[in-house]
């Protein structure tokens, strides 16, 4: 069974910063993509940030500049830097992987964490 754990979450005053983590474990042969999403109340999940396992990076538009993902794959574990954070990015944060239990790759599957809660308000 492969597992992913998010923490970090929490309420912040608008302006402030969360780091997030999210660490994969179990069954693990190679973590390919990995990212965060969000789902705030009564709106749909929507992508925040991804990062390849080489590194590259793609973020959504409403985080860019203000948000940094990063992974440490000596850890299984992909972090979300968030600052100047704003109410409109209160909502539930998921972290999704890509992951190969064996070497078969037949093997890979998708992922999703439980979720943490970021509440941005004053």
């Amino acid at each position: 069974q492969v597992q992913l754990v998010e923490s970090g979450g929490g309420l912040v005053q608008p302006g402030g910063s969360l780091r997030l983590s999210c660490v994969a474990s179990g069954r693990i042969f190679s973590i390919y993509e990995m990212g965060w999403y969000r789902q705030a109340p009564g709106k749909q999940r929507e992508l925040v940030a991804t990062i390849t396992g080489s590194g590259i990076t793609n973020y959504a538009d409403s985080v860019l500049g203000r948000f940094t993902i990063s992974r440490d794959n000596t850890k299984n574990t992909v972090y979300l830097q968030m600052n100047s954070l704003k109410p409109e990015d209160t909502a539930v944060y998921y972290c999704n992987a890509d992951i190969q239990r064996s070497i078969f790759i037949n093997s890979k599957a998708n992922y999703w964490g439980q979720g943490t809660q970021v509440t941005v308000s004053s």
